[in-house]
């Protein structure tokens, strides 16, 4: 599943296509791909892991979940779910989650929650984590109502820097701590991005996927954990378990 920074270089990628009209419409969607013709795109934004086609009366919400991907000017060996073809190139995406929104962007979105929004507001994420204390620290990075484009990356990642265990209850955490945890989520997202675009993500990787700690020389345990039973690794020496 593509993670926030990821949407964000996809918007920077189509930009383009800002402005031109939709000459021809294909894919297997079945939200009725004839409104789009001839419809021109006004606007191309994102939030969270949610990818947005703004046109002058509604929004298309792209959402990837899984397995969903999309190609520039180019074709996959499968039917896409929808394809957009503009003067200028084409835009294609394949197993992908396709919605409408209707409403003003404003009353469906807190951008404010979107880690890499210039809205993104660190006191009210701080805020609604203090509220879910019983709430697992790696289900709470995932959490898209706090932390916007945060994925199992993150989780790990974050969770490694600041040395706590993932089972560890958002509640338990020292005002300090949760703190720290807010920030590097918001810390991490930039150089995600920043690695992303450099094609070097993977590289700097010091927990996810990765068998041994490189603090402690240990082995690291995997395990699916939380209520998205998504792989987790941690190290049982260096992150502390708060209880």
């Amino acid at each position: 599943m593509p993670e926030g920074p990821s949407i964000v270089i996809l918007k920077e990628l189509v930009q383009p296509f800002k402005g031109k009209k939709i000459l021809a419409v294909e894919g297997n969607t079945k939200i009725g791909k004839e409104q789009f013709l001839n419809k021109k795109v006004t606007d191309f934004k994102s939030w969270g892991k949610h990818f947005l086609i703004c046109f002058s009366k509604f929004t298309l919400r792209v959402h990837f979940m899984l397995f969903g991907s999309y190609r520039i000017n180019e074709d996959r060996e499968m039917t896409p779910r929808l394809s957009l073809r503009f003067a200028n190139g084409t835009l294609n995406f394949y197993a992908c989650s396709l919605k409408l929104i209707e409403e003003p962007l404003e009353e469906v979105y807190d951008w404010s929650a979107d880690t890499l929004s210039p809205e993104w507001d660190s006191a009210t994420a701080l805020k609604k984590l203090k509220a879910k204390p019983g709430v697992l620290a790696a289900d709470a990075i995932l959490d898209q109502d706090i932390f916007a484009g945060a994925g199992n990356i993150f989780k790990n990642e974050v969770l490694f820097r600041i040395r706590v265990h993932p089972l560890s209850k958002i509640g338990k955490l020292p005002p300090k701590k949760l703190r720290e945890l807010v920030e590097e989520v918001r810390n991490y997202a930039y150089q995600f991005l920043e690695w992303k675009k450099k094609f070097e993500l993977r590289k700097h990787w010091l927990a996810h996927t990765k068998r041994t700690c490189p603090r402690c020389h240990i082995p690291f345990i995997k395990e699916h954990l939380g209520k998205t039973n998504r792989r987790t690794f941690y190290c049982s020496n260096c992150q502390l378990l708060y209880e």
